[in-house]
């Protein structure tokens, strides 16, 4: 299974909902497309490359596995360093997708993406399962998903007090199901500002990442 959570504002917790999915997923591999994941989980990667170097370059599909780092007995990580674009041709992308379809199927593991705030590469897309937008009952942000072609298979929404939109007003206006409501949390803040997501995981935090994996 290889799920790809995307948004299409910052800040719309897209890193918090894929990391959740990751951990809870059993025997997983976290894709970090955007360059937050190893903070919230509180990993130091240093300087070493990431999956949009290899993008980038014309290194073997082989070598992404050299480039991941354990996050405990049963996640992996393959890092990406911050502010770097998710630029390559679409080749690339679909031999990371080709390449993480074998990693699932050969460790009877879940592949999860976080490709932050911008909809996955084609290329990518092609080999996922499903993809998921996780939004904030923003117009912005629905007006910036009704602006694409693209149409998420599921909607993970931050549920926020004083939010006048709802999961169904959400739901209409894409014409995509709402399969989980994340509720505002401050621990949830808390535990990924102090790199402590894995350790630490807000119940409301646990119980929403396991609506999302039914």
């Amino acid at each position: 299974m290889i799920t790809i959570c995307w948004s299409a504002k910052g800040g719309s917790g897209t890193t918090v909902v894929a990391t959740s999915l990751g951990l809870l997923a059993g025997h997983s591999l976290l894709v970090d497309l955007a360059g937050d994941v190893a903070t919230a989980l509180g990993l130091d990667v240093g300087d070493q490359p990431g999956v949009l170097d290899w993008i980038g370059s014309d290194a073997p599909a082989e070598h992404l596995g050299d480039l991941t780092v354990e996050v405990g007995s049963d996640t992996l990580l393959l890092p990406q360093r911050p502010a770097q674009e998710q630029q390559g041709p679409s080749s690339r992308w679909d031999e990371l997708g080709a390449w993480l379809r074998g990693w699932g199927r050969d460790h009877d593991g879940t592949v999860v993406v976080d490709a932050g705030a911008t909809p996955p590469p084609a290329g990518l897309l092609r080999h996922a399962d499903r993809d998921l937008l996780v939004t904030r009952s923003c117009y912005l942000s629905l007006a910036a998903v009704r602006a694409r072609s693209h149409r998420p298979s599921g909607i993970v929404l931050l549920r926020e007090p004083g939010r006048v939109l709802r999961a169904r007003d959400i739901s209409s206006a894409l014409r995509v199901p709402v399969v989980a409501e994340v509720p505002y949390d401050t621990r949830v803040i808390r535990a990924v500002d102090a790199g402590l997501l894995a350790a630490r995981m807000p119940h409301s935090l646990r119980k929403a990442a396991r609506q999302v994996a039914a």
